[in-house]
C-alpha cells in the first residue's frame, strides 16, 4: 500500500516548502512539488494535506518509560507510559531509562517496555544504568549492555549535583565515560552518558572536572534539566558554547517556574540570543517522570508527573510566543537529538528514510495525524494503536 500526501507544507526540518509526499514499504520514498501517479484501486491511498505541514516525527530522548519517582515513598512511583500517549504527542523515537528508582524499576523491566512500545509501532531504545554508580547492568557490564543488547545505546540518566545521586568522584565518572565511549564505538552506537543535573550548587562543574583531567570531550556527556534553575541555565550556555549538547526538560509546572525554572520557549530564545549554536540545543520531555519539589532541607513538598505532549507544546510555545523559526524550533526535537543519539535514520524528513512523520494543522499548530514506518498511528486525531491493557 502506498500513501500519498499532497500539497503540505514540508519540514525535514528544514523549509522545503510546498510538496507532495510519496510514502510506500515504511519508507518516505519521494519529496517533489509534483508528484504525478496513475492511481491503481486499492494500491495508493491520496491525501490531500494542502492545510497541514508534513514535519518528522518527534526524538525524545529522555521518557521514564517504567515510570519513576518514589521520593514520597512507594505510593508515589509513578505509572509507565501508555503507547496511546506516546502516539497522542507525536513521539515515533523515544530513549528509555531509569532515574531514582533502579530498585522497584529494573533494566529487565525497562528492556521489556522498551520491546512493548517497539510491537506498537514505536522506536524504543534504552539507557542502561541509572542514577547511582556503582552502574546496576543487564548483562554485567556497561561495555557488554551497549555491544550485545541491541536497544541499549548508552547508560544514564546518571545523576550530578543533586541530594538523590550518589555523588560520583570524578575518577568514577571518568571511568564510566571511557567504558561507554569504547563500547559505543565498537557496538557502532552513540555509548553517550545521559546526565540527570540536579539543583545543587556545583552545576556542571563535575564534567568540567573529567574533561579537564582527563581525555574525554565534552560530547560524551548529554546533561538534562539545563532549564532547572537560572544558575544551572547559565553553567548550560557555557559548556554548550565550549561544544557540548544540552538539553532542556519540556515538562514543568506553575510551581518549579516560580522556583526559577526556564519554560523551553523563552529558554531557546534565550540561548539563541547568547549565540549558542542551535544545533547543540536539545529539548526533552522527561515523560512519566516524577517532579519533585523540595525545601531546603530536601524534605518532599510536592510531586507531578511528566509528560510526553509537553514536547510538542514546548515546539508551538518556541514558535508562536518567542518567534523562533519554525526549522530551528522543530530541530531542537528532531534531527538534533537523533544526531547527538547517532541514530541517523531517525529525525528528519527525506527520501529512503522511515517513514515516521507528523501532520500539523497549519492553522491551529496541533498534531492532527500520525504515521511510523508508513502506517497510520493516528488519523484525525483518533488514535488507532492502543497497548493491549489500555
Amino acid at each position: 500500500m502506498f500513501t500519498l500526501l499532497r500539497g503540505a507544507e514540508c519540514y525535514s526540518p528544514d523549509a522545503l516548502g510546498t510538496q507532495d509526499v510519496l510514502v510506500g514499504g515504511g519508507q518516505v520514498m519521494h519529496i517533489a512539488p509534483q508528484i504525478d501517479l496513475h492511481s491503481a484501486t486499492g494500491l495508493i491511498e491520496e491525501i490531500d494535506a494542502s492545510r497541514f505541514w508534513i514535519v518528522p516525527g518527534l526524538v525524545d530522548s529522555l521518557v521514564h518509560i517504567t515510570g519513576g519517582g518514589g521520593e514520597g515513598g512507594l505510593t508515589s512511583r509513578t505509572p509507565e507510559l501508555a503507547l496511546s500517549t506516546a502516539v497522542r504527542a507525536g513521539v515515533t523515537t523515544m530513549v528509555g531509562a531509569l532515574g531514582t528508582d533502579s530498585v522497584t524499576r529494573n533494566l529487565p523491566n525497562l528492556l521489556a517496555k522498551a520491546r512493548e512500545l517497539q510491537a506498537g509501532g514505536i522506536h524504543c531504545l534504552c539507557h542502561t544504568g541509572s542514577y547511582h554508580l556503582p552502574v546496576k547492568t543487564l548483562t554485567g557490564s556497561v561495555e557488554q549492555d551497549i555491544i550485545f543488547v541491541p536497544e541499549f545505546i548508552g547508560v544514564g540518566e546518571i545523576a550530578i549535583s543533586d541530594h538523590r545521586s550518589s555523588q560520583p568522584t570524578e575518577h568514577a565518572l571518568a571511568a564510566l565515560a571511557a567504558e561507554a565511549r569504547v563500547a559505543g564505538m565498537i557496538a557502532g552506537k552513540a555509548g553517550i552518558v545521559s546526565v540527570h543535573v540536579g539543583d545543587g550548587p556545583a552545576c556542571l562543574e563535575p564534567l568540567w572536572q573529567v574533561c579537564r583531567n582527563n581525555d574525554i570531550p565534552l560530547q560524551q556527556f548529554y546533561p538534562t534539566h539545563i532549564n532547572r534553575n537560572p544558575d544551572l541555565f547559565s553553567a548550560g550556555i557555557a559548556f554548550a558554547k565550549a561544544g557540548g549538547v544540552i538539553d532542556l526538560t519540556t515538562s514543568t509546572t506553575p510551581e518549579l517556574l516560580a522556583d526559577g525554572e526556564v519554560a523551553c520557549g523563552e529558554g531557546l530564545r534565550r540561548l539563541l540570543q547568547a549565540k549558542v549554536p542551535a544545533e547543540h540545543i536539545t529539548f526533552s520531555s522527561d515523560g512519566n517522570a516524577s517532579l519533585p519539589r523540595f525545601d531546603a532541607d530536601g524534605r518532599l513538598h510536592g510531586l507531578q508527573v511528566g509528560d510526553p505532549a509537553s514536547l510538542w507544546h514546548a515546539v508551538v510555545s518556541a514558535i508562536c510566543e518567542h518567534d523562533i523559526p519554525i526549522p530551528v524550533a522543530l530541530s531542537v526535537v528532531t534531527r538534533n537529538p537523533a544526531r547527538v543519539l547517532k541514530l541517523d535514520d531517525r529525525g528528519t524528513l527525506r527520501p529512503g528514510g522511515p517513514a515516521d512523520l507528523l501532520l500539523i494543522d497549519s492553522e491551529t499548530l496541533a498534531i492532527d495525524s500520525v504515521m511510523t514506518a508508513g502506517h497510520w498511528r493516528m488519523r484525525s486525531g483518533a488514535v488507532l494503536v492502543q497497548g493491549s491493557f489500555e
